[in-house]
């Protein structure tokens, strides 16, 4: 199963880069890997971290930005050619097989880099390249493992695995990562190579499969089982998930976390493929001149739109109307989060809702309290974790959305905080550690928690500087 062996982190002492400053004499030794070792190297990335890192006062933080943010390039990814375009292989670090959610998560950070960087241009154009091959070969596919057996616990999977899947878990957030990242590179750059006519049919088949996932007109073709004694491994009813009522919502057999849903329409998801629609009608309106599947588009991100408005938020008796996690149509709603992403502390990251929208102000509050059953708090910090590697066990990665989602400077340094105390030493994220011991974690080598903690400094650098400078 994904994620769960603590492992040591990985340290050449070898190959120490050691520096101090005068206001921390204690050593910090570079964990990246040697510059010849290198998966990838940008020379716009090296010249932001060098900017970036001498205005950071505090040695420690200045020296998990420099292992963390550059780690999705150091050791994830391959880049090469494919029918004579760009193509690049994304794997999530320990578990090697690319993810279309992680894969996009990680290198969206290089993006503002990308028009100066043709070498780094050409690397996120490959993602995107095989992120259309992916969806091609498997709609509903979450992780593509390309042949490697990286993904031993799904050999005895209903229907069976081809070669190239790692995973094939229905979860929505997999088919609007790859559109989030198209949007964003054509926004960023200017180019338009990528809207090739691969990526245009994968394009439709997104929105056939939301549509087909919809169930207004029945069930769909999409099953999944998994014989194991992990309930949360598999869905109920041979595999078709929970029952619901046909109000619009998309149905997602899993969460981000790779974790079953219990009611189906997940909201965080369903508000995510709100954005997404809208970003690839544009796409296809101003670049393809594709007006009718521009409308079509359009039409079926109301149609969610009006759906979570009326089926997925609830009246909390303590913090008034908030968004539910899930729902299944019938009036049943599940009021927690998990610390993945799309998450609903991340709702305004994503571009779902505006950081002071009443409806999230009032989610976020019941979300960062006691109230929702996966928020834990212990002697090493507190935040948001999940079912998915087990209770009192804190996401970093849901500590760096609450930073990046937060208008408080003062909460934003309280993150940073937990952030600099609970890495263990390793000079890196992880996928999560217990909330009274940072030194029991899990996954030394998760690349996206590294990339986005690197994308919450460079937040903080253009947009809170000051915050930098705080010692603490």
């Amino acid at each position: 199963m994904r994620g769960l062996g603590c492992t040591a982190a990985f340290v050449a002492l070898s190959r120490r880069n050691v520096w101090s400053t005068q206001s921390d004499q204690r050593e910090f030794p570079s964990v990246r890997p040697m510059g010849s070792e290198r998966k990838f190297v940008s020379q716009a990335v090296e010249a932001k971290i060098r900017e970036v890192k001498r205005l950071i006062a505090h040695t420690e933080l200045a020296w998990l930005f420099e292992n963390c943010y550059p780690n999705t390039l150091d050791t994830t990814v391959t880049f090469g050619m494919r029918d004579n375009r760009p193509d690049t292989l994304v794997v999530t670090g320990d578990i090697n097989a690319m993810w279309l959610r992680d894969s996009t998560a990680q290198v969206t950070p290089y993006l503002p880099l990308a028009r100066e960087d043709k070498k780094l241009r050409d690397l996120i154009a490959g993602v995107i390249n095989r992120q259309t091959l992916c969806i091609h070969i498997d709609r509903y596919a979450n992780a593509f493992s390309f042949g490697a057996k990286a993904c031993p616990w799904g050999v005895h999977d209903k229907p069976a695995l081809t070669p190239e899947l790692c995973e094939r878990k229905w979860e929505i957030d997999s088919l609007c990562y790859p559109l989030r990242l198209s949007y964003s590179y054509w926004k960023t750059t200017g180019d338009t190579s990528c809207f090739h006519s691969d990526w245009q049919q994968a394009a439709q088949l997104i929105v056939k499969t939301f549509r087909e996932q919809q169930r207004l007109d029945g069930p769909g073709p999409y099953t999944f089982q998994r014989t194991t004694d992990n309930p949360i491994d598999t869905p109920p009813f041979n595999g078709s998930g929970n029952p619901t009522r046909k109000v619009g919502l998309i149905h997602s057999a899993f969460r981000p976390s790779d974790d079953a849903c219990v009611f189906p329409f997940l909201v965080p998801a369903n508000l995510f493929a709100v954005v997404t629609l809208r970003q690839l009608a544009e796409i296809v309106s101003t670049v393809l001149s594709n007006k009718s599947f521009a409308d079509e588009c359009r039409t079926l991100a109301q149609q969610i739109t009006d759906a979570v408005n009326k089926y997925g938020k609830a009246q909390s008796k303590r913090y008034g109307l908030v968004y539910a996690y899930e729902v299944d149509g019938f009036g049943n709603q599940l009021l927690m989060d998990d610390a993945n992403v799309p998450s609903l502390l991340s709702l305004p990251y994503l571009g779902c809702c505006a950081p002071n929208d009443p409806v999230y102000r009032s989610t976020r509050a019941l979300i960062l309290s006691s109230d929702n059953p996966y928020f834990f708090k212990g002697k090493a910090g507190e935040g948001i974790g999940g079912p998915h590697v087990g209770l009192n066990m804190i996401w970093p990665l849901g500590i760096i959305v609450r930073a990046l989602t937060s208008t408080d400077d003062s909460e934003i340094l309280y993150c940073l905080r937990m952030l600099k105390n609970t890495h263990a030493g390793t000079g890196f994220m992880h996928e999560a550690f217990n909330s009274d011991d940072p030194k029991k974690f899990t996954r030394s080598w998760f690349a996206w928690a590294n990339t986005i903690f690197g994308e919450l400094i460079l937040k903080l650098h253009e947009q809170r500087p000051h915050l930098l400078n705080v010692k603490f």
